[in-house]
């Protein structure tokens, strides 16, 4: 039971083509439902994760592994067929890249990253889902309006901007931290 998280975290990874190639198949219907069921997978996981505290090494990988899988893939071929400003895309994927490349300089440099995403990351990753999904929505149904998804767009950017500058403020933070190394 208690690898369920896990589960549910392969399973947002493998609907990732399926919702891919239902926007470039222009089945807008079928990827609004596969990603709204990714994006409900999210908060699923984590819930039972830590209800039950089935939380695991590879679940602290797996989860921001499988957010990015998913949001970087739609971003980027929103982008592509034009649904979403390239500006957008382009501010998502790299903010996603810089976390990641900082992680790891972090690891090798100073040791393990220990810590939970932040607050403003959790806000900005369901402003992006809602953006995405909306999009689709527009696609699907002609709603919302254009205005409104133009408005959602900044929203998305402001947040996916502050939680890029909130994520270098940690991790420089905790680098200064940590104990000077000895000679």
């Amino acid at each position: 039971m208690r690898h369920i998280p896990n589960l549910i975290c392969v399973a947002r990874i493998l609907l990732v083509w399926p919702i891919v190639h239902a926007l470039y198949a222009a089945n807008y219907d079928a990827a609004i439902v596969l990603f709204f069921i990714a994006s409900a997978s999210d908060g699923l996981d984590g819930y039972l994760a830590k209800r039950f505290s089935w939380t695991s090494t590879l679940g602290k990988y797996l989860d921001p592994l499988a957010d990015k899988v998913l949001l970087i893939a739609v971003f980027v071929s929103c982008a592509w067929l034009g649904l979403v400003p390239r500006w957008l895309a382009a501010t998502a994927v790299a903010r996603d890249v810089m976390i990641g490349l900082g992680a790891v300089v972090f690891t090798l440099w100073f040791g393990p990253l220990r810590g939970r995403p932040t607050v403003l990351s959790k806000v900005n990753t369901a402003v992006q889902l809602s953006y995405l999904l909306f999009v689709m929505l527009y696609q699907a149904f002609g709603i919302p309006s254009q205005e409104i998804l133009s408005a959602l767009a900044i929203i998305a950017l402001l947040t996916t901007l502050l939680s890029g500058v909130d994520y270098v403020m940690v991790f420089t933070r905790r680098a200064w931290a940590l104990p000077a190394p000895s000679a």
